[in-house]
């Protein structure tokens, strides 16, 4: 089974994402001049959804090593999706990366949902202390979708939600808010703008994006996760 997803075309303006045309070229290319997300796009043959259809998760969240993906039985086209999935993590870790392949029913939603959302299906940026960026690869179901920098505004700089904040921390608008609002995870969730236009990772299309550090050349990539669809399968999910 050749599966073919369309490759990704930036839309017009989205100078965020530059695409580029090979693994080395996604590694080695640094980020500036506003760009944040760089995607390598390919037509994968193989056929994933078989590969899910042999899981049998469980779990909402399932993590599958090299020796799982190996022993499951499946025709021609599974083992030719088998073996992209691994060589994939192969490429990754030669880089010194830890990639980690997952079989995804659905993620944990906000136990009380509050002011603002913190769960990955919200618009969000990823974090670090040092230096890093996120891999990450869709190869079933509804991929990750992008936002770009211009159409977003982070929760906690909308007025009536800053001030919903500041309430519920009992304190006035100083260093330790700030703090309240890292901790919380508050300050890396993000709102569209009115008209905004997200866009869709692609299914097979792999994606290195900027990450939130100190002293970063560009702002984070903003991201989500697909919204689960019930009754639809398990996503498989590449992210290091």
């Amino acid at each position: 089974m050749n599966l073919t997803p369309p490759l990704f075309d930036p839309p017009p303006g989205y100078a965020r994402v530059k695409v580029v045309g090979s693994f080395a070229e996604l590694v080695s290319t640094p980020f500036g001049a506003g760009v944040n997300a760089l995607c390598w796009p390919r037509a994968l043959t193989g056929d994933f959804t078989a590969v899910v259809a042999q899981l049998a998760a469980r779990e909402d969240i399932t993590t599958l090593d090299d020796a799982t993906l190996r022993a499951l039985p499946l025709e021609a086209a599974g083992r030719a999706a088998v073996a992209i999935l691994i060589a994939d993590q192969e490429r990754l870790r030669a880089h010194g990366l830890a990639p980690v392949l997952d079989c995804i029913r659905c993620y944990p939603r906000d136990e009380e949902p509050g002011v603002v959302p913190t769960d990955v299906y919200s618009f969000h940026a990823d974090s670090a202390t040092v230096e890093t960026d996120t891999y990450l690869c869709s190869y079933t179901e509804a991929a990750s979708e992008g936002l770009r920098n211009e159409e977003a505004r982070r929760w906690v700089d909308l007025p009536e939600i800053r001030a919903q904040l500041l309430q519920a921390h009992g304190g006035p608008d100083d260093a330790s808010f700030l703090e309240y609002l890292h901790d919380q995870c508050y300050d890396l969730h993000y709102a569209p703008v009115p008209g905004a236009r997200p866009f869709g990772f692609g299914l097979g299309n792999l994606w290195r994006i900027a990450v939130d550090y100190p002293g970063s050349p560009v702002p984070p990539c903003v991201h989500r996760a697909p919204e689960t669809i019930p009754g639809r399968p398990p996503r498989l999910l590449l992210i290091s």
